[in-house]
């Protein structure tokens, strides 16, 4: 499963490089973006967080 960030809905709040900063990165410009996109299935259940914790759904996991 691939990480994806929808910089549309992204308010920037930073849960997501809290929870999983192995795969989330806040931009220059406040928009989180994957920055691992292949990422070791150890880290599925922090993305998962991401998913649930994100307070605008810009986060999902997409097929490979």
């Amino acid at each position: 499963m691939k990480p994806v960030v929808d910089p549309d809905l992204c308010t920037g709040c930073g849960l997501c490089e809290e929870t999983c900063p192995e795969v989330f990165l806040l931009d220059d410009d406040g928009i989180a973006r994957v920055i691992n996109e292949d990422p070791e299935p150890e880290v599925y259940g922090e993305i998962e967080g991401c998913i649930e914790l994100c307070p605008v759904d810009a986060i999902s996991l997409a097929s490979s």
